[in-house]
């Protein structure tokens, strides 16, 4: 059964948080609830049949389900807001919120609302998501509906909160990651001769092949790099030289580097 959704924080998560509810026909965009202080940029999904608002309070009073999708440096001014309407045995709460723990939402809320926290990336709009989930007090029902309108975003993990700020990087800022890494393809593409709209086709569809393979086939990399390295082959001379380079090694630096920044903040 459908709940009512708030959205608290139209920005572009929380946009692409609708884009992909209403996409997917998970929730009815009357059903879902955005807010926003500057509600503007919101107003194709008034168009839908969503409802735009600014009033924070009124949107948790309409809903069951309350998605926290603000900055860090806001959520303790918005919870001050809402915590007032905000019923344990009503409502539970969904932060996309980096680097805010499921504790500081609990002490700021002040009374036991289930919290979940959830670490999405931008793929959501298009229903190809990666999704961590952490939870503290929900119950089963609850959690199942959670898991179930992130799934048909993309696909959920439930892990240990302690890994949310790992997931951010490897899920979230991983998008970036893979974005550059295509991005540098389609260079490469284009110095061996092709024009840049073939070269970005390519580079786009040789990755999505590739993510495809270990996903439905559940093997390792090495497996299928493997399949594609012949004895004195291309590939084999490419992936040498790259590593020679620092391939590997500076994207795993990055990775720490990502992880490093957010405990430091």
């Amino acid at each position: 059964m459908s709940k009512k959704i708030a959205i608290i924080g139209g920005g572009n998560l929380g946009a692409a948080i609708a884009d992909g509810l209403i996409q997917s026909r998970f929730s009815r965009a009357a059903d879902i609830s955005i807010t926003r202080r500057s509600v503007a940029p919101l107003q194709r999904f008034s168009a839908q049949g969503c409802q735009v608002h600014s009033d924070n309070r009124k949107a948790v009073r309409e809903s069951e389900v309350i998605l926290l999708a603000v900055k860090p440096y806001n959520y303790a001014s918005i919870i001050k807001e809402i915590k007032t309407v905000l019923n344990p045995k009503k409502h539970v709460l969904v932060s996309v919120i980096t680097g805010i723990w499921i504790e500081q939402l609990q002490a700021a809320i002040g009374k036991p609302v289930p919290v979940i926290r959830a670490m999405p990336n931008t793929a959501i709009a298009i229903q190809q998501s990666m999704t961590c989930l952490a939870h503290a007090d929900a119950n089963e029902k609850q959690l199942n509906y959670i898991r179930e309108l992130f799934d048909v975003l993309g696909r959920t993990v439930m892990i240990d909160e302690k890994l949310m700020d790992a997931a951010t990087v490897l899920g979230a800022c991983g998008t970036a990651f893979a974005m550059r890494y295509i991005r540098a393809n389609i260079q490469g593409g284009i110095e061996i001769g092709f024009d840049a709209a073939t070269a970005t086709l390519i580079a786009a569809q040789t990755i999505k092949g590739a993510a495809d393979l270990l996903l439905q086939k559940g093997t390792h990399p090495e497996q299928e790099i493997d399949k594609v390295t012949t004895p004195k082959g291309c590939t084999i001379a490419g992936l040498n030289e790259m590593e020679h380079q620092g391939f590997s090694s500076s994207l795993i630096r990055g990775l720490v580097a990502s992880y490093n920044k957010i405990q430091a903040d």
